[in-house]
């Protein structure tokens, strides 16, 4: 969701500034708040206890002037921010707007000012698979656009591993990896990134659990917790796959889900010779 918490012309003493008599002077700031947030956790119930409150962006921000001085707004702006995100973590993005009316300027103007804004990063994990045509190739092709897509960000991939076929055994063995990052999306933004990918790599509608050109799945997001028609998140099959697992402990073996790491869960998972090989 995308609605918004804002609080506008906050005005704020502090000795911030460049010049010397900025610092022991001091001068008003203005400064307008705004929030990202997915408001129906309080809205739904009338629940004030998981609202976000007005009051407490106004003495977060200033908190964050007493602890300056900052030398530049761009630093106090960058600070409230950090401390938003901090406090509530159902804030997905915090703008901040600084306005310094009595900047020592030799020029005539009302307000000079800097507008920052930041998106909350979240920890993100993908599975994927083929075992139609070249199936490496379409993996390293998937994991490409993923790295292209503007809010997402790919830091680690496992090898790949040919696997056993899952749930449909008569086809051919697949290749699969898994790949984690970090995201400012929702997870049905990623879900939707995933699908589009698979679409423009050719992949059709076809049965379930059968020959796949490409499969990307949204293994987990941050500390979602999702189950709808749509999307589970954790992924529902996480912790029974092995073709899921062995990758993604090679590169998140200390990630854990329902209560036990990913190394543990494979652990405990009887897997054959030949079920999941690296390649």
């Amino acid at each position: 969701m995308n609605d918004k918490i804002f609080v506008h012309n906050l005005c704020l003493v502090g000795n911030h500034g460049v010049m010397d008599e900025e610092r022991v002077l001091g001068q008003r700031f203005f400064l307008d708040i705004e929030v990202t947030t997915d408001a129906r956790r309080a809205s739904v119930n009338d629940d004030y206890k998981k609202a976000i409150c007005y009051g407490s962006l106004c003495e977060l921000a200033a908190r964050v002037s007493d602890a300056g001085p900052y030398k530049l707004i761009e630093t106090f702006a960058e600070r409230v921010i950090t401390a938003i995100l901090e406090r509530f973590p159902t804030v997905t993005e915090a703008r901040v707007r600084i306005r310094k009316p009595g900047a020592p300027i030799d020029a005539s103007f009302d307000t000079v000012g800097v507008e920052l804004a930041r998106k909350r990063q979240r920890r993100v994990a993908f599975s994927l698979g083929s075992n139609v045509g070249d199936r490496a190739s379409q993996i390293r092709a998937a994991l490409a656009f993923l790295e292209a897509e503007d809010e997402i960000e790919i830091t680690k991939v496992s090898s790949f591993y040919e696997t056993a076929p899952w749930g449909k055994e008569d086809q051919d063995p697949f290749i699969n990896a898994c790949a984690i990052g970090q995201t400012s999306l929702s997870p049905h933004e990623v879900l939707r990134a995933c699908k589009v990918i698979e679409v423009r790599l050719g992949r059709t509608p076809g049965e379930r659990w059968g020959p796949r050109l490409i499969d990307i799945d949204l293994l987990f997001l941050g500390d979602e917790q999702i189950s709808t028609i749509a999307l589970t998140v954790p992924h529902a099959g996480i912790l029974k796959r092995g073709f899921v697992l062995k990758p993604l402990a090679e590169i998140a073996g200390d990630e854990e889900l329902a209560g036990r790491t990913v190394r543990d869960a494979l652990s405990e998972l009887k897997l054959s010779d030949d079920e999941v090989v690296k390649l």
